[in-house]
This record gives C-alpha cells, structure tokens and sequence, in this order.
C-alpha cells in the first residue's frame, strides 16, 4: 500500500504539479489585452500573501502594499480594475488545474484497487452465499439523486472546455491545448441572468447523457458477472433520480409545468442515447433475421425521440422485447456474435426504463398544512375547531375526510400549484411510467400529522386512496426531529390505514435524513451522530413492524454536509442499520468534480457499491460500537454541541456572518434558480438560511466552522478526565468514527484564520473571531493526537497536496474577497454608490474562483 500511494504522489508531482506550471505559463503568450502584465503581477500578488500573512499583516495592508510598492494605480476603481483581472486569470488556472486532475485520473487513483468491483470480485470468487446473503444481494442498489443546488458555478461552456482540455491533455497535444486556453481566455464565466429550475435540468441531463448513461452500463455488466444469480430486469443495482424541476422546496420558480417539461426532456434524451446505440448495433448486426428487426427499433426511436411524430415507444418491454428476439436469434443462428453488445443495450433499458432518472417532488410541510386549511375552510369545515385537535384526533378527522378539489378552486398561485402537481404526477407515471415519478418528500417533517397530511392532499387531488402509486418520504434534518423520528415513525406504522399504503408500496419506508441543515443545527459531531442513531433506532423499530426501511441521505460536498469519504462511513455502518439500499443526492459541483468524467463516475459509484455489498455479506461486526463506547461518543457530542451553540447563539453571530463573510450577497450570484433562504423576511436569521451558503461562506473567509466546532472542546474533556486512550482506542476501532474525524481534518486543513485577523480586533466581532481561532488549534491539537497524525490529511496524501496546491492558487482571490468586504465595512453613507457597487460586485466575483477551486466548498 505505500508503494501504491508513493508511485500516486509521483504521479500527481509529474502529471498535475509540474505539468500546471508548465501549461500555466502559456496563459501569458495568449493573445488578448494586459494579460503578461497581469499574469506578471499576479505573481507578485502571490508572494506578497504569502509573506505578508507570515508578518501578521491583512488584506487591506497587503493589497495597499502591493499597489504602492509594484504599480502606479492610486485611484481606487483603477485598483479593483486590475483585481478583477487577477479574478478572471485565477478563474481560468483553477480550468486548468481541474483538467489536469481529470485527465490524469486513472493515475492517481487505482482504479481496480480497494473498493472497486475488480477487489469485490476476488473477495466474491467462490464465495458460498446463504438464500438470505443472495436475497440481500438481489435487493441491494445504489440510488444516486443529482440535485441542483447553487454550488456549481461553471457555466455549461465552461464545463465543456474542461471536459475536452482533459482529453487533449491526455493525449498531450499541445497545439489543442493552446487552442483551448485561447477559447478558456474568451469564453464568460458568469451567467448573465439566474438560470431557471429547467435550465438546470438541462445541465445536469448532459452528465446524464454523456457520463452516467455509459458508466452505469458497464458496471452493470461486470457486476451481474461477478452475481450471475443476480436478475436486473427485477432490481437495477444502480437507479437514478432527479430534483431539477421537482424540488420546489422554498423555490417559487418550480410549478407543475416545471416537472412535466423536465421529466418529457429526461425521456427525449433518453431516447436519443437509445437510438444512437442501435445505430451502432445496426451496422454490426447485418445479419438474417436480426436486420429487419434491428432496423424498425432504429426507425421507432427516431420518429419518437427527433420527430415526435410518432409514439410505439409506450413501455420498456416495447424496446426489450425486440432486444431479447435478436439475442435469442444471435444464439441460435450466428454463434452469439455481438450477444455482449445487446446485453449492455438491455442493462441500459433495465436501468434507465423509459425515464433515465425518476424525479422527486419536495415540499415543506407547512405548506402542506396552510393547504389543508385552507381547504378545509373551502369546504366550509371549522378550521379553529380543527386545529383546537390533538394530533392523533387531526389524524383520524384528515383520514376519515372526503374532500375533493380542483387547482382552480384557489386563488393562492401556491396551493393551486400544489394540488396541480399531484395531478403532474399522474401524468407523468401514466406517460413514462411509475418509476418516473414516485416519491414525495415532505422537508422539515417534524410529526406523523405532517404524512397524513400528504396523502390527504393526494386523496383530495383525485388519487383513488387504494391507489396512490408514491412513497411518501419525511425527511427529517434538525437534531430535535432526529430525536423524535421513531416516534414519528412509530405513530404512523401504528395506524391501519397507512399500513394499507405501506403494503401497497411493497411494504418499504424510505426516510430522508438531513446532513447539511443537522450540522448548521447543531454543529458537525452531534449532528452526524444523531444521525447514525437515527438510523440504528429506525431499523430497529421498522424491523418489529415488518417493514423494510431505506434511508436517503442528503449529502453535500464538504465534510461540513455530509462529504468526504463517504463510501467509508457505509461501508462502517452497524450491522443493526438498514443497508438495503445507498441512496444519497449528488448536489452541484460534485457532480462535475466526482462524477463529471467516466473514470471518476465509474470509481466513484464503484466505491458505494463495494461498500454497499461488503457491509451486507462481509459486515466486520466486532467494529460495533459496545455501550459504553456509545455513552462516550454521545458525552463528547454533547459537549460538542454546547460549545457550537454557545458561539450560534453569540447576539452577534448573525451579523458576524453578514459581514465578515460574503453570505448577503450569495444571492447576486447567477448560480441557482432557488433563494438563498427561505422565507420572504428582509432579517437574516440562521433558521431561514439554507445550509448551502452558510456552509459555503465560512468556506470562503476560511473558517470552516461547520466542519469542526465544538469538536476540539470535547475531546480535550476527555483529555482532561483521563479518558483520552478510550476515545482513541474507538478512533482505531470504528472505521465510521475513524472516518468522521479523518473528513474534519480536511475542514481543518482548509481553514486560514490569519485571512480574517483583523477581525480579532473588531470591538463587536472581534470575540467570536478569536472563539473560532481557538477552538481551531484546540481541534487541530487533538485530531492529530487521536490519528497519531504528524499533519493534517496524512491519510490521504495525493489529496492533501491537491487540497494544498488549490489552496495556493486562491490565495489571492480570498485576500481580494476580504479586502473588498472590509472596505464595505470601512464605507458609510458619504462614499458613492459606484464604489460600494464596485466592492460588491468584486465579493462576488470572488466567490465563483473560491468555491470552484474547493471543489468540494458547499
């Protein structure tokens, strides 16, 4: 193994470190305006950080000393003309360093070493599997949800560029090369308007079309020959889903027309890949009797995918039947010649039916609730009388109701919408079939009432009740919620009637938990550990009821949302936690930077399914935790917790936020269709803040707090009590704690407190700056102790030099972001406008550099 690793830094120091440098200094032969002298002076821009936050100086110092010391500019819009310019050449290094990893990918990672399924297939080789590992086997899949949250700050050009500046890169082809560099130069990295919900669902569709579409297909293949006895036309291993268009969670811009448009360009899409893989199996297949056959599919998925003129097309069968006759015709007739390309036709079709990916409807439950009212008082029913009910009573007063209604019974455009989607939802299924659309997640679900309500309101909207075709799906995501969720869950496996839509729906629960808004609840140790919890308390109680439970999470990129390795944290999890199936969303930028390649997507989902597999058949249940082991890591938690909500709920905290870091202006960004918060109050609170930029902002001033407060504070209790070795001998022990404190050091190693020293001195912010830097050392000290570590990520040494590399190259951008934001703190109501414009505008402009180089920022 550190063989393995050693070659791997060899080959991140020759193929990415040496190679940037080298293709970097092309940037300064491109032909266009200033740019040798802003590459230049670039250059000294860097040095000058570096030095000067080695002095204990900050932004505002080293911007001004590097004004007065290498340029003649004085005049302060001339200055941010010329920091603009170091933003867009950053921008365009990060391109640069994000295609070098891509095209050196399947060197830097082994690509059939641990965690892929060519290491499953040796632990599998002969294997004696028991009916019931075979029938966990069978039922086991991998359900990857892209969303599109407002962390992918690439425009689709942009994305394009790097996709091919990979492959010339690959191949080393120096004139394309320079070529795209020239085109990088040109190309806008912004988009001038936000885009809509269905803009991004043609975004994410082109990941679908070009990556997911090829790589599911041949890890599908190599795994049903690893498991012959595996049937994927009954269970897919691999599903995908889809939030573009159907998550209407806090965004206004998502109506009903949004989710029928997205799912009818999902299938249209789908087609098309189809159709071009016949085209590609009709000039192999010209042989008797397969080439008429093969011919009249081509024809049919023309007609319905390009012309729209025609519809044969009405079912799955509709493509496997043809299919399955011409692989019945090649085994008989022609020696089975060409059979491996027709079954990867036919694992496609399995995988991806009529729908390439099924979409989510996600609502709020309050939502739910206002309608519920509101009908209540159209049917002239007593809402006050209603609402004076107990919970259990509501329950049984919505169950026992008969109310119908139409979307034009109200004035409200959301209610009307609301009723109008359930509507969608029939449509959809009736066109592209139930898998297309058969989940309904109710956000901020805090009771049982919050389900029943839903299914009411599908009752209502005309779905028969003894057919009602969709999961209903409480997603649970503060850490009171974690608390009550069995009881939550026990209340409603308790009532008759929704045990009857359980059995409709094969008797499986799916429950979504909440990475990202638990950690901004309360802090990133209690939150992940009510989380696992959670789902061991879950699968227990789910089990005594007879019901299958799977758990989606919603994940995020950083460890601060539930990322990192997070093939680790299931390949660890208790052998009493439900691991039926992985499901997790992919959100934003990491889908361009984990699935955006076919070598990254493909290793990728391979590390879930081998995780996936390994903790169902060769489960290690001697890492268990014991109950004493439990009892210490939920002390700490709670420590953990006090010290997080001690600095949450500092009268400050908000304003800190607001200005030390660029989270006001997260909505001038033209990233996302969604609002940065909920809710339509002008007042900042933390409740209203969605967890994507409060994660992201205190990635871009360096603080990382979400990914570590608290954390340090707690284990130095046990440093303090003598119980230190005990919590090692847990980190040593349990791949999932192991793992947890492993992804809080990337938090840690991409914190820089010295950016924001000058907050230390602040009379009002200055308190919590110096909290922060404290619990800082506090938590480096101990997780280094704890790993026995020399340095932070010494783990993971290739992507502690990428994390190290990026880092330095955004070095400037963050020094501009907060040079631009202690101005506007500096600015009061005499300056003008233009400037404040000017200082805002630049806070921006530094975000999309920021969290595009992190990759993994929000």
């Amino acid at each position: 193994m550190a063989g393995y690793l050693s070659k791997n830094i060899e080959h991140f120091q020759n193929d990415i470190a040496i190679k940037f440098q080298l293709y970097n200094s092309l940037f300064l032969s491109l032909p266009f305006v200033k740019i040798e002298k802003t590459g230049i002076l670039l250059s000294v821009l860097l040095n000058q950080c570096e030095e000067g936050y080695l002095e204990n100086k900050h932004p505002i110092q080293i911007i001004d000393s590097f004004f007065s010391g290498h340029t003649k500019i004085s005049y302060e819009l001339e200055k941010l003309d010329l920091l603009f310019r170091f933003v867009q050449y950053i921008e365009r290094q990060i391109v640069l360093f994000d295609a070098l990893e891509d095209a050196a990918y399947d060197k830097i990672n082994d690509l059939k070493g641990p965690g892929t399924i060519k290491q499953l297939e040796t632990r599998l080789f002969a294997y004696d599997y028991s009916p019931e590992e075979k029938q966990k086997l069978d039922n086991f899949c991998v359900r990857l949800v892209l969303t599109a949250h407002p962390t992918q700050f690439y425009p689709g050009s942009v994305l394009g560029i790097i996709n091919d500046l990979a492959v010339s890169l690959r191949q080393n082809d120096t004139e394309s090369i320079n070529l795209l560099l020239q085109q990088l130069g040109k190309t806008p990295f912004l988009n001038k308007q936000k885009p809509t919900p269905y803009d991004e669902a043609v975004s994410l569709i082109w990941f679908l079309e070009n990556v997911f579409y090829h790589t599911i297909s041949d890890i599908m293949g190599e795994y049903k020959d690893s498991l012959p006895f595996l049937d994927p036309s009954i269970h897919p291993i691999i599903r995908m889903g889809f939030w573009p268009g159907g998550d209407r969670d806090g965004n206004p811009f998502v109506k009903a027309d949004t989710t029928f448009k997205v799912s009818t360009s999902l299938h249209i899409a789908l087609l098309k890949c189809y159709y071009r893989d016949v085209r590609k199996l009709k000039r192999r297949l010209t042989f008797k009797g397969v080439d008429a056959i093969i011919s009249t599919l081509e024809n049919d998925l023309y007609e319905q995918a390009f012309l729209r003129s025609s519809y044969k097309i009405v079912k799955p069968t509709d493509l496997l039947g043809p299919l399955q006759e011409i692989k019945r015709i090649l085994t008989l007739e022609h020696n089975g010649l060409f059979i491996d390309q027709v079954d990867g036709l036919i694992n496609k079709v399995h995988c991806f039916g009529l729908h390439f990916a099924f979409i989510d409807i996600r609502q709020e439950n309050e939502v739910h609730t206002r309608l519920i009212n509101e009908i209540l008082s159209l049917k002239q029913q007593s809402v006050g009388d209603y609402n004076a009910l107990s919970e259990n009573d509501k329950i049984f007063y919505l169950n026992a109701g008969s109310w119908s209604v139409q979307s034009t019974d109200f004035e409200n455009e959301l209610f009307a919408d609301t009723i109008l989607t359930l509507n969608t939802i029939t449509k959809i299924q009736d066109q592209y079939g139930e898998d297309a659309c058969h989940r309904y997640i109710i956000s901020q679900c805090s009771s049982s009432l919050n389900v029943i309500e839903v299914l009411t309101l599908f009752r209502a909207a005309g779905w028969n009740a003894d057919n009602i075709n969709v999961d209903i799906v409480p997603l649970f995501e503060t850490i009171d919620d974690l608390i009550h969720a069995p009881v939550i869950m026990k209340n409603l496996y308790e009532l008759p009637f929704y045990n009857a839509h359980l059995l409709r729906r094969k008797n499986k629960q799916t429950i979504m938990l909440g990475f990202s808004d638990g950690t901004k609840d309360g802090g990133y140790l209690m939150a992940n550990w009510m989380i696992y919890k959670a789902k061991e308390e879950l699968s227990k109680l789910s089990k005594d009821f007879g019901v299958d439970v799977l758990f989606f999470d919603g994940r995020g990129g950083p460890p601060a949302r539930g990322g990192g390795k997070t093939h680790k944290f299931y390949a660890s999890m208790d052998k009493d936690i439900s691991s039926k199936e992985i499901q997790l969303t992919i959100q934003g930028q990491t889908i361009s930077s984990n699935f955006g390649i076919k070598e990254s997507a493909r290793f990728n989902i391979e590390q879930l399914l081998n995780a996936g597999v390994t903790n169902n058949i060769f489960a290690d249940t001697s890492s268990n935790f014991t109950d004493e082991e439990e009892k210490l890591i939920f002390a700490i938690a709670d420590i953990s917790l006090q010290s997080y909500l001690e600095l949450k709920n500092h009268p400050a905290f908000v304003d800190y936020m607001s200005d030390v870091s660029p989270l006001k202006y997260f909505g001038m960004t033209n990233i996302g269709s969604r609002p940065a918060k909920r809710g339509k109050s002008e007042k900042l609170t933390i409740k209203d803040l969605r967890a994507i930029p409060f994660v992201a902002s205190w990635n871009m001033i360096k603080q990382n707090v979400p990914g570590f407060y608290g954390l340090g504070t707690a284990i130095e209790s046990l440093v303090k009590s003598g119980r230190f070795e005990e919590l090692k001998s847990i980190y040593k022990k349990s791949l999932f704690f192991r793992t947890l404190m492993d992804n809080s050091e990337m938090s840690l190693f991409k914190t820089f407190m010295p950016l924001t020293k000058q907050i230390a001195d602040h009379p009002e912010y200055g308190i919590i700056w110096k909290k922060i830097k404290d619990e800082f050392e506090l938590t480096k000290k101990n997780l280094l102790l704890l790993g026995d570590h020399g340095m932070l990520m010494e783990a993971y040494p290739v992507e502690r030099l990428s994390v190290n590399l990026r880092e330095r190259i955004i070095l400037p951008v963050n020094t501009i972001q907060q040079y631009a934001l202690s101005k506007l703190i500096e600015l009061d109501d005499n300056n003008s406008n233009e400037l404040r414009e000017s200082y805002e505008k630049m806070v921006v402009r530094c975000a999309f550099g920021i969290i595009n180089a992190g990759r993994n920022s929000a």
